[in-house]
């Protein structure tokens, strides 16, 4: 694996995209090599180096960027302008101004998300898909993973993430977490946003149990732009119709795409990677003994694996 991550790492800098919004975002690999975008999760994640482990820098262009509110982006968590739309502007918007006109697809979670989302409405400008941990932006998605579908397996995750909610709030939990966290009182905005974060690391990988190794998961992320930016793109059902992705599969039905998929994925269950599988005749999907996380091993693995092939 290649470590010296800064060696490969040939531009950094931010595009404005619009009056509010900049964005982060660095060139990674061979510039003359074969282009591809990689999309982070969350919303609101950003990328990290350990992102730019499953490319070759030899073979491949990787363009990562942070999206609207996430990360190094500016403004910090910004919800203003901020949509599902806003987001694939900014994709064109990128690849115009670094003269890309095609790319491949490697996004994770809500990576995946947007993806599938963008090669829907410009399919002329991807030439490919690879897809992990499949995360459909539909309501029953997001019921899953923030509306108490994983209280019985996870019940005592679930019940904390569930406390801070009082009893006549609780027929929609992530309203009332973004208020919160959208409190000018700081602590109050900090404690909600932790708290919000927490939870999604108790679920996230395997194997990661205690409150000591998920603190310190939290700890290590810019977790405040995450809890925000999920919560509301989960509030607002993520800007699109209801199965948006599913009943526009036709648009992308050419386009070659590998689905990973973690079998004990807890955030976005493997029944939305076989939906979509289904749905979806050319896919190619790989089941794998794995939670959500793309740093997990087999997911790691299948993920350098295919990209290769690709």
């Amino acid at each position: 694996m290649i470590e010296n991550f800064e060696k490969y790492t040939y531009k950094k800098d931010y595009l404005e995209v619009s009056s509010i919004h900049s964005l982060y975002y660095e060139c990674y690999g061979n510039p003359t090599g074969k282009p591809v975008l990689f999309l982070h999760g969350g919303p609101g994640a950003g990328f990290s180096d350990a992102d730019k482990q499953f490319f070759n820098p030899t073979i491949f262009n990787v363009i990562f960027f942070d999206q609207r509110g996430a990360s190094r982006s500016k403004p910090f968590g910004s919800i203003e302008e901020n949509t599902t739309a806003d987001l694939v502007n900014d994709i064109n918007h990128l690849l115009d101004f670094l003269n890309i006109e095609k790319v491949l697809l490697f996004g994770g979670s809500w990576g995946s998300t947007l993806a599938l989302v963008y090669a829907i409405q410009h399919a002329e400008r991807v030439t490919g898909m690879l897809l992990r941990g499949i995360f459909l932006g539909n309501k029953e998605n997001i019921d899953y993973f923030i509306n108490g579908g994983v209280k019985e397996e996870f019940p005592e995750v679930w019940a904390r993430f569930e406390s801070l909610v009082p009893e006549n709030e609780r027929d929609n939990i992530p309203t009332y977490y973004l208020n919160k966290m959208l409190s000018e009182d700081e602590k109050i905005s900090n404690h909600y946003a932790f708290e919000w974060t927490y939870y999604e690391m108790s679920i996230y990988k395997q194997g990661v149990t205690s409150d000591e190794e998920i603190t310190k998961l939290v700890a290590n992320m810019l977790y405040k732009s995450l809890a925000i930016m999920e919560a509301y793109y989960c509030v607002n059902y993520c800007f699109l119709p209801d199965d948006y992705i599913l009943n526009n599969i036709k648009a992308i039905e050419n386009i070659r795409t590998v689905i990973v998929q973690g079998k004990y994925d807890a955030i976005c269950p493997p029944k939305f990677a076989e939906q979509l599988h289904q749905a979806f005749d050319k896919s190619i999907l790989h089941l794998v003994d794995a939670g959500h996380a793309s740093t997990e091993p087999a997911i790691a693995a299948v993920l350098k694996r295919e990209v290769e092939r690709m």
